[in-house]
């Protein structure tokens, strides 16, 4: 669970600072940065897993051929930042499997990754340029104080299962040796994580020491931390996607773009049906009541097998008895199925943000999916567990309609302030909380957004101010033009319906 996340050189966000916490919801126009917000998230998980250079490749922006690594660095003119710096803080989950299915039990459950990578030119380079690590560190974070830190409400009893263990040493530090910038690597084994550490230059790192860990018996909390950071992704759920069928040997957990969601779900069920405790259709069911909480005309979820073929595909029965598979389904109802699927697995992904999780849906569904996206993320009221998994939500949207809906402490509003910086424009991307949330109440300089600025997404339409006798009325230009279109918020109907901001009220 990413909690806080510090940038500064990466695309538009230079000196960012923002907690998050179980389920954020970021608004804002088309074009300030709110993706690239997300890109950032990206990065740093590619960065868990890959080459430097091949995770910048891999950003939009950085990628395919010809792509530069340079466009992932702030701009100013024409002049390109040297650095870009992140720090992350995380609650990380008290226990996992290593590559090898070794068990690995995490020392502390609290966080703190520090990251400085530099660009370098490189002529020769195919990505124009490289980027050179310059400094990582990792580091545990005070059970003491982590009430206080992680800011958003939650429970004692939450607290206690979400933040386990103890630690006195760091798990990577720096050292200067003879000028040179040292990256060590301590060991995470037993009681005593002492011993000499692993040191390697920075700059000679072609990837993060973080990814290069995979053995739980001498690092078993950065193993922990590194499947955390791999598991936070972009959803982008793509109807083509969604309504593909499986094969036997598909994998069964969805994908990014929504693939693979009727080998999940017929996964699920089996691992139900051996459980002893639900059957298959027990499992179908718990789908189908919470989907028919969303949808009407929902009887069943179930997965249609066919041996011949060796293929699995979704199917919906509506309350008439007519099957229906996903290949007919639409793609509002398509994202729905998706969803409440995450919402029945209880080992997820553990960050999904998702962009304009609206396109496609009927207004008057989107406050069923804003629930289900809450309910989505770990309560954080009742203790982590397989019922309550360690699972967090971030969407961001330019919509009212689901501006409107979301909890007002769990609502960014991300905003561009533009300053001259050595006779240039620069603007620079901010994320601001409501006053009286949580996040307002971090520290005396948090910045929240004024209550005007909501203005645009709780009154979206607005009356025509000149409310002539003539308004509303289809008119023909001179000289025979043709007539003007009336909008929709000009009918004469309508506008008593609509709110009036020139009242005097």
């Amino acid at each position: 669970m990413l909690t806080r996340l510090k940038v500064s050189g990466f695309k538009n966000l230079d000196g960012l600072d923002v907690h998050l916490g179980p389920f954020t919801c970021i608004a804002g126009p088309n074009g300030v940065g709110k993706s690239n917000f997300f890109d950032a998230i990206h990065f740093l998980s590619a960065l868990a897993d890959k080459s430097l250079v091949e995770a910048a490749i891999s950003v939009r922006g950085g990628e395919g051929r010809g792509g530069d690594v340079r466009n992932l660095f702030t701009r100013v003119g024409d002049r390109i930042a040297g650095e870009m710096s992140f720090l992350v803080e995380m609650i990380i989950p008290a226990t996992g499997q290593d590559v090898l299915s070794q068990q690995a039990d995490a020392s502390m459950t609290y966080l703190q990754y520090e990251l400085v990578l530099r660009f370098r030119a490189d002529r020769a380079s195919r990505v124009l340029g490289d980027i050179e690590l310059v400094s990582e560190k990792a580091k545990h974070l005070n059970r003491t104080n982590a009430g206080r830190q992680l800011g958003f409400e939650h429970t004692r009893t939450w607290l206690d299962s979400a933040i386990r263990g103890r630690r006195t040493s760091p798990f990577i530090s720096m050292e200067t040796e003879d000028g040179t910038e040292l990256v060590c690597l301590h060991a995470d084994a037993g009681k005593d994580s002492g011993g000499r550490p692993r040191r390697i230059p920075a700059t000679s790192l072609r990837r993060t020491m973080l990814s290069s860990v995979s053995n739980a018996s001498e690092h078993r909390t950065l193993v922990l931390a590194r499947q955390e950071m791999m598991s936070w992704i972009q959803l982008q759920l793509e109807p083509t996607a969604l309504r593909t069928a499986d094969g036997f040997t598909s994998p069964h957990a969805i994908g990014a773009n929504g693939a693979h969601l009727p080998a999940t779900l017929y996964h699920l069920a089996q691992i139900a049906e051996q459980s002893g405790r639900n059957g298959a259709e027990d499992l179908y069911q718990q789908v189908a009541n919470r989907l028919s909480e969303l949808i009407e005309d929902v009887d069943s979820i179930s997965v249609d097998v066919d041996e011949k073929r060796q293929a699995l595909n979704v199917m919906m029965t509506d309350r008439q008895g007519a099957p229906h598979l996903a290949s007919a389904l639409s793609d509002g109802t398509l994202r729905f199925i998706a969803l409440t699927v995450m919402e029945a697995d209880p080992t997820p992904r553990a960050l999904l943000c998702l962009e304009e999780p609206e396109n496609g849906m009927h207004p008057q569904r989107i406050p069923a999916m804003i629930r289900l996206l809450q309910d989505l993320a770990v309560d954080a009221t009742e203790p982590v567990g397989p019922d309550n998994p360690l699972r967090q939500v971030i969407v961001n949207t330019h919509s009212p309609s689901v501006v409107a809906e979301v909890p007002d402490d769990s609502l960014l509003l991300a905003q561009v302030a533009a300053e001259n910086v050595d006779g240039r424009r620069v603007v620079w991307f901010s994320l601001l909380p409501l006053p009286g949330t949580w996040r307002g109440r971090l520290g005396p300089s948090t910045r929240t957004v004024a209550k005007g600025e909501l203005l645009a997404y709780l009154n979206p339409i607005h009356r025509t101010p000149d409310l002539s006798e003539g308004i509303g009325i289809t008119q023909t230009h001179e000289g025979g033009a043709p007539p003007t279109p009336r909008r929709v918020k000009d009918r004469r109907d309508l506008q008593p319906l609509l709110p009036n901001l020139f009242s005097d009220r």
